[in-house]
């Protein structure tokens, strides 16, 4: 606030994020929140963290009524819009796609800074050997933790034996191979259901958002996708990928602006905090 040269005075209403997440931090917001609004007598606003994700994306790119790709850490969905609803197309049925790519990190022993899901990254754009994996999508819907078992047990059998050979080539498997083949499938499955979505309602636009999104090659096979179909990507880069609190301050100021408020008595949270439940009233 001091930065942006603003005061109490300036600010319309105190938002937060009311879910989904984990409960001790969505727990902690809440009270600081409910604490704000009566300290400086604003109204409270209850903010949808996966709505949060879609209006910063759709605000920052321009994109005008996309299929969404949200793809995070917590959460894997491909969402559109109908009806003043975030509608749920596809998603994860077990862990998001961030989550299995932050474990097989942790499998790898790879450096959290700056995310492990960037080092993957880093790391994958070295690997030549695309490894078989299990090819998880379910109609629209996908299944990340047996791909994540069988990473790691290849990481496993790596790690008691560093020269084995790709059976078909012949070229020695390494850790960056491994990082390809884990990259190159999910994001297959992810491109899959997002240009099935993209055919059902008839739209040539995808948003990708969440920290996931981030990643270029994501970015770059999504865009190869849309580019068959006469369509075009927009995604941004981890500034408003990644989970911040601008998203969150914008959202609920669209909402604040159409009447909702969150009363002190339903300042609550929720882990389970589904997208399509919130009344999207700021659209047509």
């Amino acid at each position: 606030m001091a930065e942006a040269k603003v005061t109490m005075n300036d600010v319309n209403c105190i938002c937060y994020t009311k879910g989904p997440g984990m409960g001790a931090p969505l727990q902690s917001v809440a009270i600081a929140a409910r604490m704000m609004s009566l300290l400086w007598k604003k109204e409270l606003v209850g903010v949808n963290h996966c709505v949060g994700h879609i209006e910063m994306g759709r605000e920052i790119t321009g994109a005008d009524n996309p299929i969404v790709l949200y793809v995070s850490g917590g959460n894997t969905q491909v969402v559109a819009y109908a009806e003043q609803r975030y509608r749920i197309f596809g998603e994860a049925l077990d862990i998001a796609v961030g989550n299995c790519l932050d474990r097989f990190a942790r499998t790898l022993e790879i450096s959290n800074d700056p995310a492990p899901g960037y080092n993957i990254e880093q790391l994958a754009k070295k690997g030549k050997v695309l490894l078989d994996l299990p090819y998880a999508v379910k109609g629209m819907d996908c299944s990340f933790s047996g791909i994540l078992a069988s990473i790691d047990l290849l990481a496993a059998e790596l790690k008691a034996n560093p020269e084995q050979r790709d059976p078909l080539t012949g070229d020695v498997i390494t850790t960056a191979d491994l990082c390809f083949s884990l990259q190159e499938t999910v994001y297959a499955m992810l491109v899959e259901i997002t240009e099935r979505a993209m055919a059902h309602v008839g739209s040539n636009q995808v948003l990708i958002v969440g920290g996931v999104g981030s990643n270029l090659r994501l970015q770059e096979m999504m865009g190869l996708m849309a580019k068959d179909r006469g369509g075009n990507v927009f995604a941004t880069d981890e500034r408003f990928c990644i989970d911040n609190g601008i998203m969150i301050a914008h959202a609920g100021l669209l909402a604040f602006e159409t009447g909702f408020r969150t009363a002190l008595n339903d300042s609550t949270c929720t882990q389970r905090f589904r997208t399509d439940e919130v009344f999207v009233q700021w659209r047509d």
